[in-house]
């Protein structure tokens, strides 16, 4: 991206809110000091004639900072031109000198003195105006040999310490959520339960840079500006996160004086429907923001399991297939305000409310082999159920931002809290047949009532301070709470008494606090072409659960915990960069992995916490090379190690269950000694022609789980590796073409996600047993612009083209051997349609004279 053209964009979208004085007393004691005016023109090309839209047209004065003790210069006013190339700059104090500036992508940079004519004797102060004339820009042919001046963001910027995706091109995701948004990230893994892997571990998800109790799936894509991945992060952020690095979901922020907005409905092959709206006001010192969305969706999913039981008299084979639907039904809200206290300070105040439901239908046939000769050794049972899951959230964020008088330094103080409640209804339906297909007993009615709430409070100060003009100091706080309550019961149905009984055996009630109190700081220092940066930060974490209904607790307490990190960056020359880093990271167990509650609502997936549960601690080195051969092609190579000691991983053993009466397979966590991943990635971005670009990611790696610790010898090792092509084309008659793909080969199920959606069941895991098998895909979209400055277009996108996306896994031991099949929504249709709107007017609900409002055409 041009820096002139980043500046531009910069200015545009943070419209001075400078208290204005006046500059000099009037002569001749004729009106009054505060007296305004206007000035106006048209900025055109000097060769054409013809207007130029988007130019930055800048009102400067040197003023007398107390501050400082010296003059410098202010911005007064700043607009951008009309598409016919207009401006108009007022409420400008009538008295003094000024100066105009006029940039523009693509031509040179245009400077005149500016002010307003000497009033004659009784002249009325009110009708202050200066006809600025047209303003003639020469081309720059120098940039724009190096720019494509089409407007838009590069869809992916790459820097050594982070990748940035924008999301404006990415349209294969219009009209889904952050889930479909990730599945195109270079470096990012999705897989159909809404898990995310980043390089193969389970990373940390922010929202605008803090957490959220939002999941993914309810997050709309067109409410996202970009995707930030930082694969090994500095001391100051959250240590939280192990191996998995953080993934920033950075949503869209406007604040472009006037006002403007977007509207957007679509639809896919199954008849369910996404809409929404946004809009952005901004005036004076007051910019707000809202948008609604609705996301429907309709999945249909087919799983098969297969597994053969070692243990038990007699052995047992089983064979378990499902057919399951989710109709999902998501509302979104957001609403904020921007208040420039002064052009140094901004107060932002912001909220969402979010609410939904999902309604799951499964039909599960389950075949039970328990002799290979004799056919009345054959069992069967169906089982169908449907559930009703209800959740909403609600969150506010108040964000202070102050710039000190002295260049870098800063002061961002921010406040959050973010609440979910949920509840749900599962009703299920079993019967039993023999090997003749025969009903044995009767039918078991069963029902499941889960409800729980969530809230979630973050404090975080952070400042920045140079010490010199290569050298500063960061340093900042954060505190983060977590209140969390659940009651889960389960009923069987009386047939005599005609009535739900609670099953106690099956009830689970249980509530948990997750405080986690951090500070950290970094210095950093430039010397010629080597730069560096080294950081600390102490996390304290106090986790303490509660199993209410038999006063069982448990609780994991770390008083202090150390986690540094080191940058080391050369710039060989120019366009070379090569950085070597390292950070220390935790991975702390949820809830969910230390409760001792059983799970059995899969029946060949029982599952179970472990309390006993430690955190696991991983040191990750990385050294990266980013060669820029020239404007449009660039490569990022890293090599990567990580080495995690006391590893989080799933665990299958082979007990005896009261409840059942009979031996099962439990599956359960445990702390492995430890395990290894390395490998190289590279991510390149080229420009082949006007018309095509395309992005690759390339992840080979191999790792390794040492689980001697839990049975002699235990270890696993796999070699694999992944790669992600995106591909847009720009097509004649305004259309645009995106062809995304991926290919995952066989993966250790090492470092699996934990599930961010509502899931359909399966997911990856942490494992020392197994992997998972590999797959590929092909996405493909096509859009069409048209109206007037491509405000409206037309998207229709098809995932899974050639219906390859089948996951799975094999997962092995001494007592059983197991394979899952999936496939989920192959082949999916949808169609998309958004429309743009704005006006770019610094005077939106002032009062104009006639002549003001003549010139006053700036619709997009």
């Amino acid at each position: 991206m041009n820096k002139t053209f980043f500046l531009s964009l910069l200015l545009l979208t943070a419209h001075t809110m400078f208290a204005q004085q006046p500059g000099n007393r009037p002569e001749g004691g004729l009106g009054r000091a505060n007296a305004t005016g206007k000035f106006y023109g048209k900025v055109i090309d000097q060769s054409t004639g013809k207007g130029i839209e988007f130019a930055t047209v800048k009102l400067l004065q040197m003023r007398f900072d107390s501050t400082l003790k010296s003059k410098r210069e202010i911005l007064i006013s700043g607009v951008i031109t009309r598409p016919n190339g207009e401006f108009v700059l007022d409420n400008i104090p009538v008295w003094g000198q000024y100066t105009l500036s006029v940039t523009a992508i693509g031509y040179q940079n245009y400077t005149q003195n500016a002010s307003f004519p000497k009033p004659e004797q009784g002249q009325q102060l009110a009708v202050f105006e200066k006809d600025l004339g047209n303003i003639k820009l020469k081309a720059d042919t120098v940039m724009l040999e190096a720019v494509t001046i089409d407007g838009r963001e590069p869809s992916f910027k790459m820097a050594i310490d982070k990748k940035v995706f924008n999301v404006a091109d990415n349209i294969n995701s219009i009209g889904g959520t952050a889930e479909d948004v990730l599945k195109n990230v270079p470096s990012v893994d999705v897989d159909m339960d809404g898990n995310v892997t980043l390089r193969n571990a389970s990373p940390q998800i922010f929202i605008d840079g803090k957490l959220s109790t939002l999941t993914i799936d309810q997050i709309p894509a067109d409410a996202i500006q970009s995707i930030e991945i930082i694969t090994n992060p500095s001391a100051k952020y959250d240590a939280s996160g192990g191996m998995g690095g953080i993934i920033n979901i950075v949503l869209k922020k406007d604040r472009k004086i006037g006002f403007n907005g977007s509207l957007r409905a679509g639809v896919d092959m199954r008849g369910k429907i996404n809409a929404g709206a946004d809009i952005n006001v901004r005036e004076g010192k007051v910019n707000f923001f809202v948008s609604s969305n609705i996301n429907q969706r309709k999945s249909i999913g087919i799983t098969t399991t297969e597994r053969i039981n070692f243990f038990g008299n007699p052995a047992t084979s089983v064979l378990q297939e499902s057919n399951s639907s989710h109709i999902r039904d998501f509302y979104s809200n957001r609403a904020g305000i921007d208040w420039f206290i002064t052009n140094r300070s901004t107060l932002t105040l912001s909220g969402n409310y979010n609410f939904g439901k999902v309604s799951p239908i499964e039909d599960l046939f389950i075949q039970t082999d328990s002799s290979l000769t004799n056919d009345d050794a054959i069992s069967y049972s169906h089982r169908y159920s449907k559930t009703l899951r209800k959740f909403k959230n609600a969150g506010s964020s108040l964000q202070f931002k102050h710039l000190f008088p002295k260049d870098g330094r800063e002061l961002n103080i921010d406040l959050n809290y973010n609440m979910r409640q949920y509840q749900s209804l599962g009703e299920f339906n079993t019967q039993i047949y023999n090997y003749l297909n025969a009903p044995v007993g009767s039918r078991i009615f069963q029902e499941q009532r889960n409800s729980g709430k969530n809230q979630f409070y973050t404090f975080q100060l952070d400042y920045t301070t140079p010490i010199r003009e290569d050298m500063k100091i960061e340093t900042g706080t954060r505190i983060t709470m977590r209140d969390f309550k659940n009651d889960n019961r389960n009923y069987n149905y009386d047939t005599v008494l005609m009535s739900f009984y609670e099953l106690p055996g099956f009830t689970n009630q249980y509530q948990f606090t997750d405080n986690v109190y951090a500070a950290y700081i970094t210095f950093s220092q430039k010397i010629k072409k080597f730069g560096y940066q080294l950081g600390l930060r102490a996390e304290s974490s106090d986790y303490r659960g509660e199993l209410t209904q038999t006063g069982q607790t448990f609780q994991n307490i770390y008083p202090i915990s150390l986690f540094p990190s080191a940058y080391f960056n050369y710039n060989i020359k120019d366009d070379d960069d090569i950085q070597l880093n390292y950070s220390r990271r935790v991975n702390r167990p949820s809830f969910f992995n230390l409760i001792p509650f059983i799970d059995y609502s899969d029946s060949l997936n029982l599952s179970r916490g472990n309390g006993a549960l430690k955190p696991e601690f991983t040191n990750s080195i990385e050294l990266s090379y980013h060669k820029t051969f020239n404007k449009y092609h660039n490569l990022l190579s890293t090599l990567y190690f990580k080495n995690t000691q006391n590893l989080i991983t799933r665990y299958q053993v082979y007990e005896y269950n009261e409840v059942l009466n009979r031996d099962v397979v439990m599956n359960t966590y445990v702390n492995a000694n430890e395990s290894y991943a390395y490998g190289l990635e590279l991510t390149s971005k080229h420009k082949i022609k006007q018309w095509l670009d395309f992005t690759t990611n390339f992840n080979l790696y191999n790792s390794v789980i040492n689980g001697s610790n839990i049975e002699s010898r235990l270890q696993n090792e796999l070699f694999s590796w992944f790669g992600k092509l995106n591909l847009n084309f720009k097509l004649p008659h305004n259309l645009s073409l995106q062809l995304t793909g991926n290919y995952h080969s066989r993966t250790a199920l090492q470092m699996g996600g934990g599930g961010y959606g509502w899931g359909m069941g399966g997911g990856s895991f942490s494992t020392a047993q197994g992997y998972n098998r590999e797959y590929y895909e092909v996405n493909i979209a096509l859009r069409y612009n048209f109206l007037k400055n491509n405000a409206a277009s037309l998207t229709l996108a098809v995932d899974d083209v050639f219906k390859t996306r089948v996951n799975g896994n094999l997962a092995q031991s001494d007592f059983f051997v197991q394979e899952v099949t999936r496939t989920r929504d192959q082949r999916f249709f949808k169609l998309n349609f958004s429309y743009r709107f704005g006006k770019f007017d610094s005077s939106l609900f002032r009062r104009k004279n006639k002549r003001s409002n003549s010139d006053s055409d700036g619709e997009m």
